[in-house]
């Protein structure tokens, strides 16, 4: 997501209010006993459960993340330490890996959960590792400045640190990204100029890592790369503490109202589905038809992106992960009211057959707009993704919560 979410949502107007109904009787150990308007409603399908469920699905879906970005640290150290054609492709390709897993947990956004906050209120990691559209020139050069961003700045940054880039990241604009998932990325692949018809990603030559290769400051590039594999490696592994059985917010979540819980998991999904990649990842792009509002520019990888946080919704609303199943909302709603349950199945089909129907790469689907073939298309899946989130609005107010979605 763009940096200073906060910020980003109240200006665009795209933000989730989560209002929360009272209850007498709102412990996590209850038998399904929500609020439906004041009155009780008790249902066979258990609220601690769906909890105990999507805390396992939380941790299974970060520790994947930590997993691939481990592998991609080594790769970018064999690569820095033997700069070479394969060792170059094997990074690339260990990047793509690690964005199959931190994908769908962009579905635990939204959910006033530590990837968002931490418990000071203040904002936690989700801007230092994800991060977007990014201005390429304040990390390294780009096409007719040779001598931009961080790493060609040796006078105001004579060594490049976890801290320097962490507290940089940001300075001065929101574009202003330094450090996270497509920091790496940009450092891999480079700026992409090259036409959306083309369907080319960047096309940065590994020799930029060379010293006397094809650019300055060659070891400055390889330090600062792995330096955001190492701050993305903390991050995930400070989410990880946080969700542990024990952990600073796992203690908060077990205690959480059964109404805080199940408002929070709609109202974070139907946020997910609606503003942020219906609008602000997609409608966006194909309005400007830029590919630099594109999640992934750089690798032409967006579609990807796009399909995996939409499995990240899925995954929260049904209560799976890879041989993850339990208890979900989706089986509370269906109890509860099995028309509601059925209309936002038949949404995720409709949404999940839009996404599959755009065409790959992204920069090429939206590059007509959406009076093109293609841009239609892509257009479809935005209005069937805002569709969705409304509909999980609604079947969120089926069982006594007021989730509404801009």
């Amino acid at each position: 997501m763009k940096l200073n979410n906060i910020t980003k949502l109240l200006i665009t107007g795209f933000t989730i209010f989560l209002i929360v109904s009272c209850s007498s009787d709102d412990d996590n150990s209850s038998k399904g006993n929500i609020n439906n308007n004041g009155e009780g409603a008790t249902t066979s399908v258990a609220v601690n459960q769906i909890a105990k469920n999507y805390a396992t699905i939380v941790l299974a879906n970060y520790n994947d993340a930590l997993s691939d970005a481990l592998q991609l640290r080594t790769a970018l150290i064999t690569f820095t330490t033997t700069p070479n054609e394969e060792n170059f492709q094997k990074a690339k390709n260990a990047w793509l890996t690690s964005r199959e897993s931190y994908g769908p947990s962009e579905a635990f956004r939204f959910a006033d959960g530590p990837i968002d906050f931490d418990r000071d209120g203040e904002e936690g990691p989700e801007g230092l590792l994800n991060s977007w559209p990014l201005d390429e020139n304040f990390i390294d050069y780009v096409k007719g400045a040779n001598t931009a961003g961080i790493i060609n700045n040796v006078t105001e940054f004579p060594e490049i640190t976890l801290e320097v880039l962490e507290a940089k990241n940001g300075d001065g604009g929101d574009a202003n990204v330094s450090t996270g998932y497509h920091a790496i990325e940009f450092l891999l692949w480079g700026q992409d100029n090259t036409s959306a018809l083309e369907k080319l990603a960047g096309q940065r030559p590994f020799t930029d890592f060379v010293e006397g290769g094809t650019s300055e400051n060659q070891t400055r590039r390889s330090t600062y790369i792995l330096v955001c594999a190492n701050l993305i490696i903390e991050n995930l592994e400070s989410l990880i503490a946080q969700w542990e059985e024990g952990g600073s917010y796992r203690t908060e979540f077990n205690t959480l109202s059964d109404n805080n819980l199940l408002t929070n998991l709609f109202g974070s999904i139907a946020e997910l589905s609606k503003s942020e990649l219906a609008v602000e990842r997609m409608d966006v792009a194909l309005g400007n038809q830029d590919q630099e509002d594109e999640h992934s520019c750089f690798s032409d990888n967006t579609h990807r992106d796009i399909r995996l946080n939409f499995e990240g919704i899925e995954n929260v609303y049904y209560g799976k992960y890879k041989n993850i199943v339990g208890e979900s909302i989706s089986d509370l709603l269906r109890e509860k009211d099995a028309e509601a349950a059925k209309a936002i199945d038949n949404a995720f089909a409709v949404a999940n057959a839009a996404i599959e129907n755009t065409a790959i790469p992204f920069d090429f689907a939206i590059s007509g707009g959406e009076s093109s073939e293609e841009g239609a298309k892509v257009k479809r899946a935005v209005v069937a993704l805002q569709t969705l989130g409304d509909l999980l609005a609604e079947g969120a107010s089926k069982l006594g919560l007021q989730v509404t979605v801009e």
